[in-house]
């Protein structure tokens, strides 16, 4: 069980032609899934001919180089074109806060992108409506904004604004299911608890958690990095988001699975290894041997004239001392006994007997070293194949002068030591010592179950919120006893957090444990939890193209606002803005008019 990175490349998005049957009879609506994790767009025409699945997929990113000095200018990518996140995750920029977009121009760079390569080609204006997904619950400012930006940037003849989790539930709906039930939405930035009865969504209890997949994904990275200090670069966000969606799941019962991988043989049936890049190279040198062998007979060669050179310098050091000695001792022979004892004083000795003794030392020091000299000039050539050079003989009553040689010559042994040649079993190259693979590899454990348990735990990375088992209890006991068991009976999980394996009998589970004894639920997941919210807003666009309910026209935003929104069944709650009346200033400025004319003093008046 291990597995490599796949780290693929964006591939950039082609310019696509549209089809004549997206101009005629009339213009095809335009279906955008913009989500906070990616942004998905495509045509909604009953036409076999135009593909009914989204034909731009692309991550919600825009990054904005400042260009180079003295060349272009700044240079702006949208989705694909950035090839991969990493290199320029610092220039990342999302319009996006949570799953509200809030950077309105960032947002116009995803729709240019959108139109240019879905091949918009109308003049000054984008004739086609255009169908929206939003937030639950979205701020009445982030709406006026996108409609602001689509009616005057864009002229759009009129737009229509839905719930991505709702329009996932309008198009899994079945013939068998009733028009209300719980939906589970979880996304990138947020997780949503939403009931729905009779088909229409009910606002007031809404609930939100503000975790999803990008928490995560940084939770499984600070988790790795810290176990693997040695690899916290190579441990990236995007790999964290392929671990992810690849190796993770949803525990059962989150402590019982602990408990599983404290098991040494559930643990090696079980871990998955992630292999990270590496290099191949050896860490010997892979020279020949013959270059070797010549390397080491040049250094062997430096080595031997840099000792005799010292040799020799430490034989005229000590000749000259003995000469000097024996210069004192002929003062003595002579009689010159004022000078003799002078000479002492400066040789700091008392008396002849000692300096007669260091004469001694001095003369046998001087024999051996020429003696070694003479020996090391005889043995100049080396055998290389030797296991150890040799070295000369050292005698323990030797002078200094030989301790220092022999020091010197230990200076060098770690580099012998390091090219030693091995003569039985030669070899082309020096094997590592470990197995570089297995060092570049990262372990999943428990952690496969870790990050994605925040849904149901948030406290696991500090968050002082409830998890979804405790939000859903909280929103059916919101209820009579009888509209919750209306809602159980449809409990429907969509949203790209959702697709973690497990998650369905998780629910279960939390389920039959807060509804009473012997009472009936049943859990569905999303035929496909990424795009059906797209899939819905086009089966919603085809059937409603020619109505009236659900669209916003340019006359109903240049009357009432751009916060304006027409309620459909996938739609939010519309709730228009209340100003307070003003009070009716007649009175007020009544009573200033009467003082001002009964006062008597002019500055008052």
């Amino acid at each position: 069980r291990v597995f490599a990175f796949r780290d693929a490349r964006w591939a950039p998005d082609p310019v696509l032609a549209p089809g004549a049957a997206v101009r005629s009879p009339q213009p095809a609506p335009l279906v955008i899934d913009n989500g906070s994790f990616q942004t998905r767009a495509g045509w909604a025409c009953p036409d076999p001919a135009v593909p009914a699945e989204p034909l731009l997929r692309f991550r919600s990113l825009a990054a904005r180089s400042r260009g180079a000095r003295g060349g272009a200018g700044a240079e702006t990518q949208v989705g694909n074109d950035l090839g991969s996140p990493e290199p320029l995750r610092w220039l990342l920029r999302s319009p996006f806060d949570r799953n509200v977009p809030v950077q309105l121009e960032l947002q116009e760079l995803l729709l240019d992108h959108v139109f240019q390569r879905l091949g918009v080609s109308s003049q000054g204006c984008v004739d086609h409506p255009i169908v929206l997904t939003e937030a639950v619950c979205n701020p009445l400012y982030s709406r006026q904004m996108m409609s602001e930006l689509l009616f005057e940037c864009y002229q759009v003849p009129k737009v229509s604004y839905g719930v991505d989790s709702l329009y996932s539930f309008y198009h899994n709906r079945r013939q068998n299911w009733p028009c209300s039930g719980m939906v589970i939405s979880s996304g990138y930035q947020c997780t949503h608890i939403l009931p729905v009865l009779e088909g229409r969504l009910d606002a007031k209890n809404c609930k939100r958690i503000n975790l999803g997949g990008c928490q995560a994904a940084v939770y499984l990275q600070r988790l790795l990095q810290l176990k693997y200090p040695g690899h916290f670069a190579a441990i990236t966000l995007s790999r964290m988001e392929e671990i992810l969606h690849e190796h993770s799941y949803i525990a059962h019962d989150y402590t019982e699975e602990l408990q599983k991988w404290r098991c040494p043989e559930y643990y090696e049936n079980n871990v998955h290894k992630m292999q990270l890049p590496f290099s191949n190279k050896l860490l010997g040198s892979t020279v020949a041997s013959e270059e070797k062998q010549e390397k080491r007979q040049q250094q062997l060669r430096r080595l031997q004239e840099l000792n005799a050179r010292r040799r020799e310098e430490k034989l005229q050091l000590d000749q000259e001392r003995l000469d000097r000695l024996l210069y004192v001792q002929e003062l003595l022979e002579d009689g010159q006994m004022d000078q003799f004892h002078k000479a002492l004083v400066e040789l700091n000795m008392d008396s002849a007997e000692e300096l007669q003794s260091y004469i001694n030392k001095l003369s046998l020091s001087v024999e051996q070293t020429k003696q070694k000299i003479l020996q090391s000039e005889v043995n100049i050539e080396v055998d290389v194949v030797d296991s150890k050079p040799e070295t000369p003989d050292l005698d323990p009553l030797s002078s200094e002068q030989s301790l220092e040689d022999v020091e010197s010559i230990n200076e060098f042994e770690p580099l012998f030591a390091e090219e030693q040649p091995e003569v039985e079993k030669p070899v082309a190259a020096v094997q590592p010592v470990f197995n570089l693979a297995e060092y570049h590899q990262l372990f999943l454990g428990t952690e496969r179950i870790r990050a994605p348990e925040i849904v149901f735990q948030p406290s696991l990375i500090g968050e002082d919120q409830a998890g979804i088992a405790e939000t859903m209890q909280y929103v059916l006991e919101r209820y009579s006893k009888e509209q919750q068991a209306i809602l159980v009976q449809n409990v429907f999980l969509t949203g790209g957090n959702t697709m973690y394996p497990g998650l369905k009998a998780r629910i279960q589970k939390e389920l039959l444990e807060m509804r009473p004894f012997q009472s009936s639920f049943q859990v569905h997941l999303a035929s496909s939890p990424v795009l059906d919210a797209w899939y819905g807003a086009r089966d919603w666009a085809v059937e409603y193209m020619s109505r009236e309910e659900g669209w916003i026209s340019r006359k109903d935003y240049e009357e009432k606002g751009g916060e304006y929104l027409k309620e459909h069944c996938a739609s939010n709650v519309y709730v228009p803005i209340r100003l307070p009346k003003q009070a009716p200033r007649a009175a007020e400025a009544a009573a200033p008019s009467r003082a001002s004319g009964t006062g008597n003093n002019p500055c008052e008046q």
